[in-house]
């Protein structure tokens, strides 16, 4: 029995990667009839797809942030549920990147691929946490895939920033955090270390922290800066946008401590470029041990690496016996906004 090709039926499109005995994209660069969609975030999830098929989570991300979506017919199909599209069988597991993320399991013929959209590994309250599929081939996101990337626990990055508010109670701490996924996190994070009071908004960040709430994520007393009344704001947590802080809108604080939280963080000339007084390495993404261990986790023969430092995570593999290959996608610049 000659076995099956795997780029015979999944394989990379100037639209995207199109499952062609399923007709559909996986995250795909433009709109397209029909998109499987990995997880909210702008870089995977675009508007425009005449329908898209995501967990429910990742469809209510989408119609917050896109207008369109009303003219998306859009399928829902939760976690460890299944729905045949054409010749393919379609599942979705979750990623643990964010709210509602998930890989995608396809199976076709006896071979099943699992394309993993972006993941991490660290425990997340704000999202159900990353499932190894055993597979016949994995599509692994390579976000920091470099040795020199080694992610600290949240916790004690979390403690860095309450450690400087006991330090410099009179200053407002801004956090510099992507309004999807990032934002909650951190939240989580400090209402975990026992940080209880309010916790300040920008403005740009409510609308999908009121969504998380409404999926049932506890964030606590939260408020948007505009509601302040006589607030002077000494000793307070601000999250905003990482471009807020250097912008007009950053004046009302006095002498504000500038944080910001990435996974980029750990890379000393990305924290001065950002004017990151304090940084906070807390990353929506796995490490490079993560990622390691995640390829003997799913036990793939083959392993197809993307969106990001695809070559050391090639050369890894290889050196342990996978058969592993760059797999060049469309739209998968690198993107700060998730790190």
């Amino acid at each position: 029995m000659i076995e099956l090709n795997p780029r015979s039926w999944l394989y990379p499109t100037p639209r995207g990667l199109y499952c062609e005995p399923g007709d559909f994209y996986v995250d795909p660069a433009v709109a397209v009839p029909r998109a499987v969609i990995t997880h909210g975030h702008g870089d995977h999830a675009r508007p425009g797809h005449r329908a898209a098929l995501a967990t429910p989570e990742t469809l209510a991300i989408m119609r917050a942030r896109f207008q369109d979506m009303p003219n998306t017919q859009q399928q829902a199909l939760a976690y460890g549920d299944s729905v045949r599209m054409d010749e393919v069988e379609v599942s979705l597991v979750p990623a643990g990147h964010i709210l509602g993320s998930a890989q995608v399991v396809l199976e076709y013929r006896g071979q099943r691929i699992v394309v993993s959209g972006d993941f991490k590994r660290q425990p997340d309250a704000t999202c159900a946490p990353f499932e190894p599929v055993p597979c016949d081939v994995f599509i692994t996101e390579a976000t920091f895939a470099l040795p020199v990337f080694h992610h600290p626990s949240d916790a004690s990055e979390v403690g860095k920033l309450l450690r400087s508010l006991h330090t410099f109670p009179e200053r407002t701490h801004l956090v510099g955090v992507y309004a999807l996924g990032k934002c909650q996190r951190v939240i989580k994070l400090l209402r975990a270390a026992g940080y209880d009071r309010r916790i300040w908004l920008h403005g740009s960040l409510t609308a999908l922290c009121a969504l998380y709430q409404k999926q049932g994520v506890d964030l606590g007393d939260i408020a948007p800066v505009s509601d302040a009344i006589l607030e002077t704001f000494k000793g307070a947590i601000v999250l905003c946008p990482p471009a807020a802080i250097a912008d007009r809108w950053s004046r009302r604080f006095f002498d504000p401590v500038s944080a910001m939280a990435s996974g980029w963080m750990s890379v000393r000339a990305r924290a001065r470029q950002r004017g990151a007084e304090l940084p906070l390495i807390i990353s929506d993404h796995a490490d490079w041990s993560e990622l390691k261990q995640t390829l003997v986790d799913v036990g793939a023969p083959r392993v197809w690496v993307t969106h990001g430092r695809e070559e050391a995570l090639v050369h890894h593999a290889r050196s342990i016996g996978i058969e592993a290959e760059a797999l060049h996608l469309a739209g998968r610049e690198e993107e700060e906004g998730e790190s």
